[in-house]
Order: C-alpha cells, then sequence, then structure tokens
C-alpha cells in the first residue's frame, strides 16, 4: 500500500496524456516519413503515435479517408483519449470522415497547413498538363471553387486547433495566392468555422511538421486544449 502511494506522488503511475493515443496524417503526395520528427516527439512524452500510410495520389478524397483512417483506428482501439496530428490533405480527410462515422473517444485535433476553404494554387494550376498525374485526383478536389471539397464539408463538429505558416520558399505558387501563405495555402484559408484554436507561425508548408515551436505546440494543445500562445488569456 505504502509502495502504491509512492508512486503516485512522484508521478509514476501513467497519466491520461500517456494512454492516449495520436494518429498522424501526412499530406498530399507524401509519406509517413514526413511525420517522423513528430511522432518521435509525441512518443518521447508518453503518446502512442500511429503514423501509417496511405496512397494520396490514387484516390479521391472521400476513399482516402476510409483508407487512412479505419486502419488507423484499429491500433487505438483500446487507449483511453484519440487525438489526431495531420498535415494539409490529412486534416481534409478527418473532416471527411467525421461527417460519415463519430469516433466517441476522439479528443483533440491539430491542424498544420490545412486547405480547408481549398488552394488557389489548384484553381490555377489544375488545367496546366501533369497537374492530375502528380497530384491525382485528391489533388483536383482542393481548390475554391464549385468542386472544392474542404468547402463542401461544413464547420467543425470537433475540438480542432489550427496552425498555419506565413513563411514560403516557393515565390512562384506563392504569387498565385492572395495574402500571407505558406507556399501552398493562404493563411486565411485554413482557418474553419467552429474551430476551437489558430496560431500563425513563421513556418513553410512542406516543412512545418518538422520545425520544433510548431512541435512544441503541437503537444501543448495535446495536453491543454489550446495552443501556448493563450495561455492567460
Amino acid at each position: 500500500m505504502i509502495k502504491v502511494i509512492t508512486l503516485l506522488l512522484v508521478g509514476m503511475v501513467p497519466t491520461l496524456a500517456q494512454a492516449a493515443c495520436v494518429i498522424l496524417l501526412h499530406g498530399l503526395a507524401r509519406s509517413p516519413s514526413s511525420m517522423e520528427s513528430l511522432e518521435q516527439a509525441l512518443t518521447s512524452e508518453g503518446f502512442k503515435a500511429v503514423n501509417l500510410g496511405y496512397p494520396s495520389r490514387q484516390f479521391a478524397i472521400d476513399e482516402l479517408a476510409e483508407l487512412a483512417i479505419t486502419p488507423a483506428l484499429e491500433h487505438c482501439a483500446k487507449e483511453d483519449d484519440i487525438h489526431f496530428v495531420t498535415h494539409s490533405l490529412g486534416g481534409i480527410l478527418v473532416r471527411q470522415y467525421l461527417t460519415e462515422y463519430k469516433i466517441d473517444n476522439l479528443k483533440y485535433v491539430v491542424m498544420l497547413g490545412p486547405p480547408n476553404q481549398g488552394s488557389e494554387v489548384v484553381d490555377k494550376l489544375e488545367a496546366v498538363p501533369g497537374f492530375h498525374f502528380i497530384n491525382g485526383d485528391a489533388g483536383l478536389q482542393l481548390g475554391t471553387g464549385a468542386l472544392s471539397v474542404p468547402n463542401s464539408l461544413g464547420p467543425a463538429n470537433f475540438n480542432v486547433g489550427i496552425i498555419a505558416g506565413s513563411k514560403s520558399i516557393n515565390w512562384i505558387l506563392s504569387a498565385l495566392i492572395p495574402g500571407t501563405d505558406d507556399g501552398k495555402v493562404a493563411v486565411e484559408r485554413t482557418t474553419l468555422e467552429g474551430m476551437n484554436d489558430h496560431v500563425e507561425l513563421p513556418v513553410t508548408h512542406p516543412f512545418m511538421m518538422n520545425n520544433d515551436q510548431v512541435i512544441s505546440e503541437v503537444i501543448y494543445y495535446l495536453k491543454r486544449g489550446q495552443f501556448s500562445a493563450r495561455e492567460g488569456k
């Protein structure tokens, strides 16, 4: 009995955060390796990280949502809480999935650079030869017009925090995007009606998931349900 009390006092009994399962979803034309830095950081913080791949260029968004999320959830069946951390298209897959299914133990979703209102890059380049070959059906669905899947999914009915990038290393694509952007998505278009929190950081779309500040904010959100910028507000 004394030993059990001692363990509780020194914090050796697993906490709720340590019991949580975090599903990582990479972006379009990327792979699980792009999320490895996040995976390692989350694991070191006591989370169970599930980092599976999905064929992002081979199917439309509704099919990808099933292919990416259903197998990942099987790895989390016995966990207390389920979180998602997504990059770009990955966030749209979560929104798509949650329009059809309910995840009873879903707690927090953190999206990195999500085209929640589509991207002007798709509008301008979708007719260019090779665009569909490189980006697949899902890529064509990420514009801002009538075929935009993100704009058809409605507001968030789940707790989501969004990190937008405000730095670009692709001035050609940035020239196609009004306002501040990360080289692929305008900061304004990352926002989502019903979101719980939103923060803008000086990071680029392709590499934001490897940035130390982004990783720190992700972990902060998964533990507290807000980004550090809101601390004390």
